[in-house]
């Protein structure tokens, strides 16, 4: 590990904990002297009124670490960590997503940004709070425990995790015959908010993310198995073959049959 240029007193504070991670802690624009080769950013802003969580993919790194006003941590990491630590997540280089930062995460981030240890030992301690703070995100990304934040919208933090439990339902229980009042009900919305805040938040409508999610599905399984058209349609909440049939072509510009015989084909 080794300390960068800035002085200990002078935001940012930068610590090449290796040639795969960078620490960097200060106020405002955040300017490391190195960071790893295609990084990606974890930036942790406690400074805003809502505490928030940044992951940038790398085309959105400087934009990342230039926005915000207080005092803040950065983790700028190989893409090769994600794999090292087990991670599915994967951000994408062309995006940068911003999360309510939740309490359990603040509390290792302040650690961070409040060490006032010295030398080596401050080092070795950034090191080790550092990971742990990795790991513990990486569990939230990966579990889709995080709240996104929805920008320009009416929304408050209590609706935005509403609207994230809501995808989160029909991400886990697509299978099920899930009309838009039931999902409503059941994140107590109630059907405009749902409408419109699903959108604001992930560009589409939640029949929308519904359907993406079952024919995705169905299309692996047209692939993978020997099931016929209508068990595999059946398997993916279609209560009949032709609605089935109409959605996937629409989807994938082909009949399940056609797809399926086109793939095995290749």
């Amino acid at each position: 590990m080794t300390r960068d240029t800035a002085e200990p007193d002078e935001p940012p504070h930068c610590i090449v904990v290796s040639h795969e991670m960078t620490v960097v802690r200060g106020r405002g624009a955040l300017r490391p002297t190195s960071a790893p080769q295609d990084a990606l950013a974890l930036v942790f802003d406690m400074g805003a009124a809502s505490p928030t969580l940044t992951c940038a993919g790398s085309d959105h790194l400087g934009q990342a670490l230039d926005s915000g006003v207080g005092a803040r941590v950065a983790l700028l990491l190989a893409p090769a960590v994600v794999e090292r630590i087990g991670g599915r997540f994967q951000p994408n280089p062309q995006t940068a997503d911003i999360y309510y930062l939740p309490s359990e995460l603040r509390a290792i981030a302040l650690a961070v940004r409040d060490c006032e240890r010295s030398g080596e030992a401050a080092e070795i301690y950034l090191a080790a709070k550092s990971i742990e703070l990795i790991y513990e995100t990486w569990a939230l990304l990966d579990g889709g425990k995080l709240t996104p934040m929805a920008f320009g919208a009416d929304l408050s933090e209590a609706d935005c995790r509403r609207i994230a439990a809501a995808r989160r339902l029909v991400e886990t229980r697509w299978r099920e015959k899930l009309s838009l009042d039931a999902v409503a009900a059941e994140c107590g919305l109630n059907r405009e908010k749902l409408t419109r805040g699903f959108r604001q938040m992930f560009a589409c409508s939640v029949t929308e993310a519904l359907a993406e999610r079952r024919l995705t599905q169905a299309s692996r399984m047209l692939l993978t198995t020997d099931l016929p058209v209508s068990s595999v349609g059946y398997e993916n909440g279609y209560s009949n073959n032709a609605s089935f049939t109409r959605a996937f072509g629409r989807r994938f510009g082909a009949s399940p049959s056609d797809f399926r015989a086109r793939h095995l084909a290749a």
